[in-house]
């Protein structure tokens, strides 16, 4: 194999990808040993990765056998190595969270200008959903914005209390003994029976609040984005104080959850 086409390791042996300081050695090699891979259309040998990347080849085939337990590495029958398929299954749940946030955008703009209120697209990430997209302004008002990013419990979040809705009675109650449905507010549901109680209540209406549940002064109404799967892909939320959160909104809130699944391939049919 041409040596040309493989990475070069720099004059002290960081690679490009450690421009913002790696502090975890085996990490920024694992990295490394990807970058080479993901250059080459074809299997590289183990002797070439170890070359490319400035590693010993004992170094180099320990963190191999870890990524290819991992699946992240593929070894091929010639004792070649190759990306392997976990980073195809990763990079399919990166492209369609980035799709929804595209798709969203200009819609929670609109909705925005409709409300004055704070428009958000949360995912779910495990036990609690992530914050990813929100269209807000000074105006509406809101002392306390979760930024881009951030994290809160499914169970004190109008999004999460959609991603439970759709969830199973045992996961429910997994969900709840896993978490000890741990409360922030007074109003906040720390009960697995009341917690059953409110997503019969989402699933009959199709749509979901938070009651000054996860901070109080902060009401949320949501409704479900859905991919052309039919699978619960995001939540759509507007975010008030509470003394201006407003029912006449749960229409268009919904219209507009609408808009994004059926760009996204959703048939309401399904």
């Amino acid at each position: 194999m041409p040596r040309s086409t493989l990475f070069t390791p720099s004059s002290n042996g960081v690679s490009a990808i450690n421009d913002s300081q790696i502090t975890i050695q085996v990490l920024e090699r694992a990295m490394r040993l990807l970058d080479v891979l993901a250059r080459q259309s074809d299997p590289v040998a183990l002797k070439d990765l170890a070359a490319a990347t400035g590693l010993h080849t004992s170094t180099a085939h320990r963190i191999l056998n870890d990524l290819a337990v991992g699946r992240y590495v593929e070894r091929v029958d010639s004792g070649l190595y190759q990306l392997g398929m976990r980073l195809l299954e990763l990079g399919s749940l990166v492209k369609g969270r980035l799709n929804v946030r595209e798709v969203a955008l200009e819609p929670m703009r609109e909705l925005h200008k409709v409300t004055g209120q704070t428009i958000n697209l949360s995912l779910q990430q495990g036990d609690e959903i992530v914050y990813i997209e929100r269209a807000w302004s000074e105006r509406s008002g809101m002392q306390v914005v979760r930024a881009i990013g951030g994290r809160a419990p499914l169970h004190l979040t109008s999004t999460g209390k959609l991603f439970l809705s759709v969830s199973d009675p045992r996961q429910v109650r997994a969900y709840a003994m896993r978490t000890g449905l741990a409360g922030t507010t007074r109003n906040s549901i720390t009960q697995t029976d009341q917690l059953e109680r409110d997503l019969a209540q989402v699933r009959r209406h199709g749509y979901s609040r938070d009651n000054e549940e996860l901070e109080l002064g902060v009401r949320c109404i949501a409704a479900g984005v859905y991919d052309d799967t039919g699978k619960l892909q995001a939540g759509l939320s507007i975010s008030a104080p509470a003394e201006r959160m407003r029912d006449e909104w749960i229409p268009i809130l919904l219209r507009t959850a609408a808009q994004i699944s059926e760009a996204l391939g959703y048939e309401a049919s399904q």
